[in-house]
């Protein structure tokens, strides 16, 4: 998946209105399942969607990207990684989805964010002091 500076997992047990007839999750679930992992992730640096807003700072997706492997069942238990892959003017985060039980792949994909200053709705072309600070890390 690439080097990351901060990375999680979410366990998911696959519900009965994500799928379809076919008790196949319907794609546009696959979304959700990263929204819940990238908010584990963010929560792992105290700098979830309300510490966000607090700060002054929205991060509205910009880009998302998902390649299916094979498809999620329904009660299927999968686990989904997340990693913080950049932070240097977007946060970009990949993301896998395996299965709990066989580790396989099912799905891997990856999101793009970029900060807005909510005072000026203006977006920023360089990564705020807050995201470094979270980070752990010195501000180039």
């Amino acid at each position: 998946m690439g080097p990351s500076i901060v990375s999680s997992e979410t366990e998911i047990d696959v519900p009965f209105f994500d799928v379809d007839l076919m008790e196949i999750v319907w794609h546009g679930h696959y979304a959700k399942y990263f929204e819940m992992a990238r908010c584990d992730l963010l929560d792992k640096i105290d700098y979830g969607y309300m510490k966000m807003r607090a700060s002054g700072y929205s991060w509205p997706i910009i880009d998302l990207r998902i390649r299916y492997a094979k498809p999620l069942k329904f009660r299927q238990k999968i686990i989904v990684q997340a990693y913080l892959i950049e932070w240097q003017n977007r946060l970009k985060i990949n993301y896998q989805i395996i299965d709990k039980e066989s580790r396989q792949r099912l799905a891997r994909g990856y999101t793009s964010q970029v900060a807005i200053d909510m005072a000026t709705r203006e977006m920023c072309y360089e990564t705020p002091t807050i995201l470094w600070e979270k980070l752990g890390l010195q501000k180039p």
